[in-house]
C-alpha cells in the first residue's frame, strides 16, 4: 500500500511514521507540511533518523492522491473538510483523525462552533465497536478521550443495564499536542494534575454517540479530563451506576462476550496501568463491584497517541485492505 499523511509535522503524523516503519505492507510515499517544505522528516521527527530518507512537501491533495492507495489527514479541525473531497473525488481511500467527520453535521456545527463546509457520512473507527469499517473508503478516526471511555463503557451499555456514567479522564501532555501552551509549560505542569472543561469537553459528544447508539435510552453521560505529568497514555475511571444488582461473574461474562475475538482488547484481573499499554494499541480494562451501592468502576488504559490516534488509524486501515487488523501493530507496550 502507497501511503500518503497530510499534515506530517506533529505528534500524530510522527507517530503513524514510527508504527508504518514496520508494517509490512505499508509504504510511505509523501508527507506533506506547508511550514517545513523541504526539509527532513527525520530532523523534525529525530526518533526516525535513518528510518525514512524522505522531505516534507507542500502538495495539493491531487498530488499525494496521485501518488497513494490511502491518505491520512492528520490536520486541524476545520481543515480537514476542505481537504477530504479532493481525496475521495481521485478515488482512494481515507482516514481523517482530525474531529471533522465523527459527528453528525448538526452536532459537529453545536460542539465546534463552525459550519460544516462538507456534510457527509463517515463510519466512526473503533473497530472493535464498528466492524462495517472493512467496507468502507472513508474512516472518520475517534478522538482519544471518546476511545478509552467508549471501549469501558461500552458491552454494559449494549446490555441496556446502565442508568448513568461518569467518566473521569487523564491523558498524557501529548494529547495537547507538539505545539507548547501554558498547560504544557513544565513548571506548570511537573508534579501536578490539570482538571479543564470540567462539563463542557468537546470530546463527550463522541462518548454520547457512541454509547447511545448502542442504548438510545441512556441518557445520563458526564465526562470530566485531566493532564497528567505524563508524556503518553489515558488512564479512564468510569463510574458506571447500573439499573440491577451484577455479580463479579456477571460483569466479567458480559465483557468476555462483548470483547470475544478482538485482539487489541486485553481484560485483566486488577487494576489497568498506563505503562502497560505505552507504545502499543493495546486497550487494558478491569473493574470492580462496588458492595455498598448500584456502581461499577471499569478502568480502561490506552496510549493516546497509538490506540488513541494512530494505531487505530493503521489498524482501521488493515481491515479496509482486507488485511488482518493486528498487522504491523503486534507489538508489546514499552516497560518500564
Amino acid at each position: 500500500m502507497d501511503i500518503g499523511i497530510i499534515g506530517g509535522s506533529g505528534y500524530t503524523g510522527g507517530e503513524l511514521l514510527r508504527l508504518l516503519a514496520q508494517h509490512p505492507k505499508a509504504k510511505v510515499k509523501a508527507v506533506t507540511s506547508r511550514s517545513l517544505k523541504g526539509q527532513k522528516v527525520s530532523d523534525t521527527h529525530t526518533h526516525l533518523r535513518k528510518i525514512y530518507d524522505l522531505n516534507f512537501e507542500d502538495l495539493t491533495p491531487e498530488e499525494v492522491a496521485s501518488r497513494c492507495d490511502i491518505v491520512f489527514t492528520a490536520v486541524p479541525h476545520g481543515t480537514a473538510m476542505q481537504i477530504v473531497p479532493a481525496l475521495l473525488d481521485n478515488d482512494i481511500k481515507v482516514i481523517d483523525l482530525s474531529a471533522d467527520y465523527r459527528l453528525r453535521t448538526d452536532v459537529f456545527e453545536k460542539t465546534y462552533k463552525m459550519k460544516h463546509t462538507d456534510p457527509r457520512d463517515a463510519v466512526y473507527g473503533i473497530p472493535e465497536l464498528h466492524p462495517e469499517v472493512a467496507e468502507q473508503k472513508f474512516i472518520a478516526n475517534p478522538g482519544c478521550y471518546p476511545t478509552g471511555a467508549s471501549l469501558a463503557g461500552a458491552p454494559l451499555a449494549d446490555a441496556g443495564l446502565i442508568e448513568r456514567v461518569v467518566f473521569d479522564s487523564k491523558s498524557g501532555i501529548s494529547g495537547a499536542g507538539s505545539e507548547p501552551t501554558e498547560v504544557s509549560h513544565y513548571p506548570n505542569m511537573a508534579e501536578n494534575i490539570q482538571a479543564y472543561k470540567l462539563t463542557s469537553h468537546r470530546h463527550r459528544a463522541e462518548i454520547v454517540q457512541e454509547l447511545t447508539r448502542l442504548d438510545s435510552g441512556l441518557k445520563s453521560i458526564s465526562f470530566t479530563p485531566h493532564v497528567i505529568p505524563s508524556v503518553r497514555g489515558i488512564l479512564t475511571t468510569a463510574h458506571i451506576f447500573v439499573k440491577k444488582e451484577l455479580g463479579e461473574a456477571d460483569v466479567s461474562e458480559i465483557y468476555q462476550d462483548f470483547y470475544q475475538d478482538k485482539p487489541f482488547i486485553r481484560l485483566i484481573k486488577g487494576i489497568p496501568m498506563l505503562g502497560s499499554v505505552r507504545g502499543s494499541n493495546f486497550c487494558d480494562i478491569g473493574f470492580e463491584i462496588d458492595k455498598n451501592s448500584d456502581r461499577i468502576v471499569v478502568i480502561s488504559a490506552i496510549d493516546n497517541l497509538v490506540k488513541g490516534a494512530s494505531g487505530q488509524a493503521i489498524q482501521n486501515m488493515n481491515l479496509m485492505f482486507g488485511l488482518p487488523e493486528t498487522t504491523g501493530l503486534w507489538t508489546p507496550a514499552l516497560a518500564p
